[in-house]
């Protein structure tokens, strides 16, 4: 290559990596990217993105309190996350099926929706609490709350917890119901994988990117070091699709909002960027963005 004949009439002193992949003709290729999967010659084409930095993380989703099975008061959740220096906080603790979980009922949802509205009365203009439900599918695709009580909220995460085992073709039908949802803004960890402890269900993930794309669902990356779920694999055709992704910690405790830091560095294997993911817009913009698919 011309490249490697530079190389060989005149050897460049090389300090670092960098420096390395300029000799060589290259872009910088981040380490997370290294894998072998077309990543050399997108940076030969100048063709690699600016990856997603932990710093362009506005806010997080899918938080649970002591309402569930969460170790933080929905306040002590607030403030470390303003401690962090973040917008916003997506509070989504369990829905009534996840008895294991604490599960709220409809009148103890209606109660935090309330606690919500005071606090961010305190917040404004500042910080504001996203009212939410981490809502169970259900074995045929509902979900566990009606709409009119998904309506009210500022957004809603659905998720699988139960009933593990379905074949293939009915656990991907039974997520596609519930991507279709209105009302449903976002996916839960995809595929219900613990790393060490369970296996993901089955599942045609092509299929679900394909139902979120064409309904305007949003996909999470659960950051929590347990799951790390939608997969990096997935990511690059995802976002081929147009399908955005939420960095969530999942987080059940103050200390658990800090395991985004697991899903950026996911999301970077993944080759996302800030436009990719949902909880980099300012409060502003992300408020509009929770709206547009009940707009749609």
């Amino acid at each position: 290559t011309e490249a490697g004949a530079s190389l060989s009439e005149e050897i460049q002193e090389i300090h670092d990596e960098r420096e390395i992949y300029r000799a060589l003709g290259l872009d910088y290729i981040e380490p997370e990217l290294r894998e072998n999967s077309g990543e050399i010659e997108a940076a030969a084409q100048g063709r690699l993105p600016a990856l997603i930095q932990l710093e362009n993380l506005r806010g997080v989703f899918h938080n649970h309190t002591t309402a569930s099975d969460g170790r933080g008061t929905l306040r002590e959740m607030a403030e470390a996350a303003r401690d962090l220096g973040l917008q916003y906080l997506g509070i989504a603790d369990h829905s009534k099926s996840s008895f294991q979980a604490n599960g709220l009922d409809e009148a103890r949802l209606r109660t935090q929706l309330e606690e919500i509205r005071l606090l961010n009365e305190e917040f404004a203009p500042d910080f504001r609490l996203f009212s939410g439900s981490e809502v169970d599918i259900l074995k045929d695709g509902s979900l566990d709350f009606p709409d009119d009580l998904l309506a009210e909220l500022d957004y809603v995460v659905a998720s699988v917890h139960n009933v593990f085992t379905l074949p293939e073709a009915e656990m991907t039908a039974r997520i596609i119901r519930a991507v279709e949802n209105p009302f449903v803004t976002m996916l839960g960890h995809v595929t219900g994988r613990l790393l060490l402890k369970r296996e993901p269900y089955a599942v045609n993930i092509p299929a679900i990117l394909d139902a979120c794309a064409a309904n305007g669902t949003i996909i999470e990356l659960n950051a929590s070091p347990w799951r790390l779920d939608m997969d990096w694999r997935w990511w690059r055709l995802a976002k081929e699709k147009g399908v955005k992704c939420s960095i969530n910690p999942d987080a059940h405790s103050t200390r658990g909002l800090q395991d985004v830091l697991f899903g950026v560095r996911a999301a970077r294997k993944g080759w996302l960027t800030r436009a990719d993911v949902i909880n980099c817009l300012p409060l502003g913009e992300v408020e509009k963005a929770l709206r547009v698919k009940a707009q749609r």
